[in-house]
């Protein structure tokens, strides 16, 4: 899509229902490499990346079958166990494809994962945690090999990242002994993936909490799983009604992983009213200004950073946002200028006080 028109229109107003979570569909299509049988995914988004991740499996063998929101991964015979760069460059999560395959495998040969930019990212705590389990990693002309035999071990993150957690997950749950990971990342998104492996027969405690313990198991059955709602897209929805005075109620949620958000929202005025897995939004009263800093899960999510970015334009007072977790993740912010609004960014810290926006020609530069 070369560009998007909007229109100044009504508040945001009605019902809608929230789709699978991306961020938890990456790592679990990525899992189905671990599984001799067809493994099965409910409630897949049908996006760029999720269609990139179907694309790069296609390529080392998988068959990989959609039917709405419904995906289907069938192994093969004969598995590539070099990843194209043509594939990886497309998606940051391609990189997750390494821990199943060394797992399941012993070896994989990537090209460097590609995606968006809004900060460095490196594959370094994959990498070490791959190599404290028995691994060797070799980086030469633009791709990284890892082979070996594995063995459990006890693995402290040096920081609670959220791929290279999902990753050593995927690396341990066939491999001979007990893995303990330390300091892991707790998003709901890893949760999720270890209720689904263990599913599949695998033997996780912890999932979703700082220590995550791993039996290594001799092999895993096909999933049936059905993803867990998007917090992030759920939060968006929220914050444009809170920006359009409007009422919304959102449907396939899980008001839990969206605590951070809705205390943010009723800090400013909104009133939500929670029942089951639906929630209801209604914000018809001036926005009063909160200050915000990002940070891992339970904190709230840095990929809700701009969409509140616009959202704080538009309350009464001054607004501060601190983006602790990646450092290129302003870049909206000049765009969101050319629109009138006030913003002064210093670092890590953009300062925003509220007034009107009014339509210009912006690009989307992450």
């Amino acid at each position: 899509m070369s560009k998007i028109i909007v229109k100044k229109c009504k508040s945001i107003e009605g019902e809608i229902n929230i789709h699978g979570s991306k961020n938890a569909s990456l790592p679990l299509l990525a899992s189905s490499i671990l599984s001799d049988e067809p493994s099965v995914f409910h409630s897949v988004p049908v996006l760029s990346d999720t269609e990139n991740m179907l694309s790069l499996l296609t390529s080392l063998g998988f068959k990989c079958e959609r039917v709405e929101d419904t995906v289907t991964i069938t192994p093969s015979a004969k598995i590539s166990l070099k990843a194209s760069e043509d594939f990886t460059c497309k998606l940051r999560a391609s990189f997750l494809i390494a821990g199943p395959m060394l797992s399941k495998f012993g070896k994989i040969e990537t090209g460097y994962p590609g995606g968006c930019v809004i900060g460095s990212r490196p594959v370094d705590l994959h990498l070490k945690g791959f190599e404290c389990l028995g691994a060797r990693s070799e980086n030469k002309h633009g791709k990284i090999t890892v082979c070996g035999s594995l063995k459990g071990c006890r693995i402290y993150l040096d920081f609670p990242s959220v791929g290279a957690t999902e990753n050593l997950i995927m690396a341990s749950v066939l491999t001979e002994g007990e893995t303990v990971i330390e300091n892991a990342a707790t998003e709901p998104e890893i949760k999720d993936l270890t209720e689904c492996l263990n599913e599949m027969g695998a033997e996780i405690s912890g999932g979703g909490t700082e220590n995550i313990r791993i039996n290594g198991v001799g092999k895993l059955k096909g999933a049936d799983h059905i993803i867990i709602p998007d917090r992030i897209e759920a939060g968006t929805y929220m914050a444009a009604v809170a920006a359009t005075k409007g009422e919304l109620k959102l449907n396939n949620v899980i008001c839990n992983h969206l605590k951070p958000i809705t205390a943010k929202l009723r800090e400013m005025g909104a009133v939500i009213d929670e029942y089951g897995n639906s929630l209801k939004i209604i914000c018809d009263k001036n926005l009063k200004p909160t200050d915000i800093i990002t940070l891992p899960y339970p904190g709230f999510p840095t990929d809700l950073q701009a969409p509140f970015s616009v959202l704080l334009s538009q309350a009464k007072g001054n607004c501060l946002i601190t983006e602790s977790v990646f450092e290129n993740r302003f870049r909206h912010i000049p765009e969101l200028k050319k629109m009138g609004a006030n913003i002064k960014i210093d670092g890590r810290c953009a300062v925003i006080e509220g007034g009107r926006l009014s339509g210009a020609r912006v690009c989307s530069p992450d």
